[in-house]
């Protein structure tokens, strides 16, 4: 019996690897901040700088343009409003998981759809859903130790590092990608640590 293989048409293996490392840290990016890289790749497609999958050259459009501005002028903002951010945290883990397979898609040229949707959403949601969550443990602990006085602090070090990455997940894909596993091992870290931090003492008088 022979295998079926699915063939990636025009894409050696490099370029099937650059493209999916690009999709993810995009998808990373997504995690700090869910419009500003979709904005990013607005910018980059309409100006001839970044090549969409089919399907996905609505980003390029000016009407995307503008609406992604003002969606990201929005978020901005929004993050520096005191209570108003934790609440965005908790709105913003399902959006960005949903954003970070959508980008990671569109980036994915000349891929089959089974591989190219399977890879986006295991490697592309998981991306900026560890991200997201990186920076809403980030934030919770920061209203706790500083009242919420922090917080603006850490909203504009997102933004910053959303764009950052943004722009290198455009110039070195592999570089951004390494960024995106080092961003989701200090998620991982960071939840393991809080929850062993929440784990109840042992009971006094309790055997070994």
């Amino acid at each position: 019996m022979v295998a079926s293989v699915i063939p990636l048409a025009h894409m050696s293996g490099s370029d099937v690897a650059l493209s999916i490392a690009l999709g993810v840290g995009l998808a990373a990016a997504v995690g700090l901040r869910v419009f500003l890289p979709m904005l990013v790749m607005s910018v980059a497609a309409g100006s001839g700088h970044l090549a969409l999958a089919s399907g996905f050259a609505w980003l390029a459009t000016p009407a995307a343009l503008v609406m992604l501005s003002v969606a990201t002028l929005l978020e901005i903002l929004a993050y520096y409003l005191p209570g108003v951010d934790n609440l965005l945290d908790a709105l913003a883990t399902p959006a960005a998981i949903i954003a970070g397979t959508v980008v990671s898609a569109a980036v994915m040229t000349d891929l089959p759809p089974v591989v190219k949707w399977s890879t986006a959403v295991i490697a592309g949601g998981g991306a900026a859903g560890l991200t997201q969550g990186l920076t809403t443990l980030l934030r919770a602990k920061s209203t706790l130790a500083t009242g919420g006085l922090g917080n603006p602090l850490l909203a504009s070090v997102e933004a910053g590092g959303a764009l950052l990455l943004s722009l290198l997940a455009l110039a070195a894909p592999l570089l951004a990608a390494a960024v995106a596993a080092l961003c989701c091992w200090a998620a991982a870290r960071l939840a393991r640590r809080l929850w062993r931090g929440k784990s109840p003492p042992p009971l006094a008088g309790s055997g070994r």
